[in-house]
């Protein structure tokens, strides 16, 4: 997990999440969660294990986080539960 914040202030947790099914490549892929409960996926950014994601989002730069929320947000991967 990796807490980050948007341009309009408000505080966002990347994660990954793991999708069930037979294949196991590409089996977890990216979610930014906001602290008012918005949550967006972008299943197109994926891992194979979790060991890889943590260390990949314990990587990125918060300007990368920034660039892949306002990406997932302009294709309406968006989802409020």
């Amino acid at each position: 997990m990796r807490d980050f914040t948007d341009s309009d202030g408000t505080q966002w947790t990347a994660a990954s999440v793991e999708e069930s099914g037979v294949d196991y490549k590409g089996r977890f892929f990216l979610i930014l969660t906001s602290a008012k409960g918005v949550t967006v996926s972008l299943p197109d950014v994926r891992w194979n294990t979790q060991r890889t994601a943590a260390r990949t989002l314990k990587t990125m730069s918060e300007v990368e986080l920034r660039r892949r929320l306002r990406s997932a947000r302009g294709r309406g991967y968006e989802a409020i539960p």
